[in-house]
């Protein structure tokens, strides 16, 4: 068989340049021969592609009318080099939706209308999008690969309206479900009712547990609450002291779980490491002092930290403005958009998924994408 590319071997051709290609500019290459499109269309080759890309913290965009439910998703590409009007790229646009969960480059999403809301799924991606009409009566909490299955599955808690109305059939309304993308099966009760706390709070994703930190806010104390996706079980560890109160936001750095506190009054990011993961005993590791550019809190400005290629990347927003900060507090750029309610990350894929086309009411390129 002729190879791809006239005195380039398919090896480097496949493995050395087609997998560092963005998902859209594989997508296009595969127009230029069945060959490329055959090469790059296997399973094989699309996980090592997915595994190849950034993860990048999502963005949302509005046209600033507040009649329009358009929702614009929009990654933050800070690599050195780009200009700040190049690192803002839009992944979709969607219709009467806003951005909930996500994992492994799929979307939870949600309609924006609380009295009567539903849930779906989708890849920016691929643009295939599902509805998940089984788990209307829930809160979503949580998505995450079941390594010992390979199922996709989400975390969920019954709807407050749904069990006052008395939607759940009578011992199901207690504790917290588990529903697997493509089943015909309901969510499946798993107890741990006094995990209820957890199903508002922003998670991450690390070392196969999902994570909520749970200050005293919540529950007169300090903790980070684990589930371990494997077992499917609650526990809990020891979160870091903060001096005072402020936003917070895990995330990864170096390998190691990181805590990030934003001081309001102080206007000063704590950032906390979690040195040694077994006896629970964290280092703060940097404080950032937030620059002239941001105004006095006044209730209304969010704050997310995270890391990307071991740098670590700090987004203060407030009103439509959002300000990127070094770690020695100095302005770097200002972009338009809003953060997203939850800290969000995207790492695309071109996986086909099984699960999708086992959903009722799949649909690829079509609403709500616009």
């Amino acid at each position: 068989m002729a190879p791809l590319h006239p005195g380039l071997p398919d090896e480097i051709a496949i493995w050395e340049i087609l997998i560092r290609l963005d998902p859209k500019a594989l997508l296009r290459c595969r127009a230029v021969c069945r060959d490329w499109l055959r090469a790059t269309s296997t399973r094989e080759f699309l996980v090592v592609h997915h595994g190849r890309q950034p993860t990048l913290p999502l963005l949302n965009g509005y046209n600033g009318d507040v009649d329009d439910q358009t929702l614009d998703i929009i990654s933050l590409d800070h690599q050195t080099g780009l200009v700040a009007a190049d690192q803002l790229q839009s992944i979709a646009r969607l219709d009467g939706m806003h951005l909930l969960r996500s994992c492994d480059g799929l979307l939870i999403l949600c309609t924006n209308n609380i009295d009567d809301r539903h849930y779906a799924i989708c890849n920016p991606a691929t643009r295939q999008y599902a509805p998940l009409r089984q788990i209307d009566d829930f809160e979503v909490s949580g998505m995450y690969l079941h390594r010992s299955t390979g199922e996709y599955r989400l975390l969920l808690y019954p709807c407050p309206a749904r069990v006052m109305n008395a939607e759940l059939p009578h011992g199901l309304h207690d504790g917290c479900h588990v529903f697997t993308l493509g089943s015909c099966e309901p969510p499946r009760h798993i107890g741990w009712p006094e995990a209820r706390e957890v199903m508002f709070e922003a998670n991450m994703l690390f070392h196969g547990s999902l994570l909520w930190y749970m200050g005293p806010e919540n529950i007169k104390k300090d903790i980070i609450r684990v589930f371990d996706t494997t077992a499917e079980s609650f526990r809990h560890m020891q979160a870091p002291v903060l001096p005072g109160p402020g936003e917070t936001n895990l995330f990864e750095m170096d390998g190691m779980l990181t805590m990030a506190s934003c001081n309001y009054a102080a206007a000063v990011i704590g950032i906390w490491v979690l040195q040694d993961y077994e006896n629970e005993i964290w280092t703060l590791k940097c404080q950032i002092r937030l620059p002239a550019e941001v105004p006095k809190f006044d209730g209304d400005w969010d704050v997310l930290v995270t890391c990307s290629d071991e740098a670590v990347l700090v987004l203060v927003a407030f009103g439509y403005k959002i300000l990127q900060i070094d770690i020695d507090g100095k302005l770097v750029a200002t972009f338009h958009g809003r953060l997203s309610h939850e800290p969000l990350r995207l790492k695309q894929s071109l996986v086909l998924h099984t699960f999708f086309p086992a959903l009722e009411g799949y649909v690829v390129n079509d609403l709500p994408f616009m």
